[in-house]
């Protein structure tokens, strides 16, 4: 949900409104516009959680990066906030020192948002433009419903479309791992669809 406000806020205003205790809503700024985004449903969640694992499996081959989840505080462009769902760090950013610190991030390998309802817009436009313009390899839209990944790249005018499986090498010198993406839809589905059954079955 973008924000409609003529007031142009700063860094130091929205991180006021982030706490440590509260990852939701989530607080990120874009262009001097304040975007915040309310607690997803349960196949956001799941989706990011999966398709976290299945990254964090292809790094361990790779060794390349390594994989978050929001929240976070990654600020790619002087006075802006970014908290993608899922994010990939290349190795020497600096934050696994003693004292890590969001500040030291500047760019990322990979940058994935999960699509919802309310954020079509933001994530396939605004978001998009912003992170392709600073120093994100890769952008990846996430739709569940439609179980495609939409990917793009800063060289791309229009995304590529995956469907069924794709590739994804974040280091060129190796094989690119096979991302299998029917199975990992099956899994986000029926992961939720187990979770509704044990709420909804009889205590």
């Amino acid at each position: 949900m973008r924000m409609s406000v003529t007031r142009r806020w700063t860094t130091t205003d929205v991180r006021a409104l982030m706490r440590d205790d509260r990852p939701w809503p989530r607080y990120e700024l874009i262009d001097g516009e304040l975007i915040v985004t309310p607690a997803p449903r349960g196949p956001h969640q799941t989706a990011a959680f999966e398709l976290g694992v299945v990254l964090h499996n292809c790094l361990e081959r790779e060794a390349v990066g390594f994989v978050l989840l929001s929240p976070s505080d990654l600020e790619l462009k002087a006075g802006t906030i970014a908290q993608p769902d899922v994010f990939v760090v290349p190795f020497g950013a600096g934050i696994a020192v003693e004292e890590p610190t969001w500040a030291v991030i500047h760019a990322l390998l990979l940058a994935v948002e999960v699509l919802s309802p309310n954020s079509l817009r933001t994530d396939r436009v605004v978001k998009r433009d912003f992170y392709l313009a600073n120093g994100v390899a890769e952008y990846w839209i996430v739709d569940v419903d439609e179980r495609i990944i939409e990917r793009w790249t800063p060289a791309q005018e229009t995304p590529e479309l995956c469907r069924g499986s794709m590739t994804w090498a974040p280091d060129d010198r190796r094989k690119p791992p096979l991302i299998d993406l029917n199975a990992l839809f099956d899994r986000i589905a029926d992961k939720w669809r187990r979770l509704q059954q044990d709420v909804r079955a009889p205590g």
